[in-house]
């Protein structure tokens, strides 16, 4: 099949668009034809090396997690699914070699649900990671309940985006940080924008005099500081950028395979509680491209990588 790859840690030009050898369907997996691929920052962290100290890679490398796509071929211990089924996957092992960014992928059946009926294979692509990150750190880290105030940073990102959604749709206000440019998407999502960097602290005071209930990073550095500031009393910490947190009495949060939160998220899409915005597409052979493109920081929701298939 065809895939991206790489054979070294590096920047975006050790990516390779190739042949490699198929994917083997486990018991308890399924092969997925796969139409869209979404970037995600680990992505090119994982690429660069940055994890190396936690996720051992076995060379060559397929990068990517997020996927949507139609099953092909449910492995045999597989109920789950059957031939023709499209479904959405965070297809995350504890290892990095099998990604998502080739023609076909082999996930777990625990990794997968259902695709949303009312989405395009690109924006369900960028549902995986994304929403389950969002899901799992307002739902279990925060506990965010009716009536919190949230700051959400980086609030027009993917996981900020989808935050936003699921923070409002539990009865919060939401407090958004974003670039100028960003402010009125902030506000369709239902969030009060502010700009972030020097004076942050400040601006957010001026909307919530008694603080926040509860602080959402996902930047880390001064921004995790801001939100320490920023906490009125009793409020709850998350970071998911900067393991600093817990010395600061919050909690670090990697995001889990779990087909259950997957499931509901996909009810909250069916229902319109929650969109997804895919800001640009790239075809599988400049995945190099897309990676740059994430790498900027710059981006409004998602990135996608899609593959090309024949009618």
């Amino acid at each position: 099949m065809k895939a991206i790859s790489y054979r070294r840690y590096g920047g975006p030009e050790v990516l390779e668009y190739g042949e490699v050898r198929d994917p083997k369907v486990g018991p308890d997996s399924v092969l997925v034809k796969v139409r869209a691929a979404a970037v995600n920052p680990v992505d090119w962290k994982c690429r660069e090396g940055y994890l190396d100290g936690a996720l051992d890679a076995v060379f060559p490398v397929i990068p990517g997690w997020d996927v949507a796509g139609v099953v092909v071929q449910p492995g045999p211990s597989v109920t789950e699914f059957s031939v023709g089924d499209e479904v959405i996957g965070y297809v995350r092992e504890d290892f990095l070699s099998r990604g998502t960014f080739a023609e076909y992928v082999a996930a777990p059946v625990r990794t997968l649900t259902r695709k949303p009926r009312n989405l395009t294979f690109e924006e369900a692509a960028g549902l995986p990671l994304a929403g389950l990150t969002a899901y799992q750190v307002l739902t279990k880290a925060l506990e965010v309940k009716d009536g919190d105030v949230v700051l959400v940073h980086a609030a027009a990102g993917g996981v900020g985006s989808l935050a936003v959604q699921l923070a409002r749709h539990a009865g919060a206000r939401v407090i958004g940080t974003a670039s100028e440019r960003n402010h009125d998407f902030l506000r369709e999502l239902g969030a009060e924008p502010v700009t972030y960097g020097e004076g942050l602290v400040d601006r957010v005071r001026g909307l919530a005099p008694e603080g926040v209930d509860a602080a959402f990073d996902t930047v880390g550095g001064d921004a995790l500081k801001a939100s320490v500031e920023l906490l009125a009393q009793g409020g709850r910490l998350a970071s998911i950028a900067d393991s600093g947190v817990t010395g600061m009495g919050g909690h670090y949060c990697f995001v889990r395979p779990d087909a259950a939160d997957l499931g509901r998220l996909t009810e909250l899409v069916e229902q319109d509680v929650v969109t997804i915005h895919v800001e640009e597409t790239f075809p599988l052979e400049r995945a190099a491209d897309a990676h740059r493109k994430s790498a900027e920081g710059r981006t409004r929701g998602k990135v996608v990588v899609t593959v090309d298939w024949p009618d």
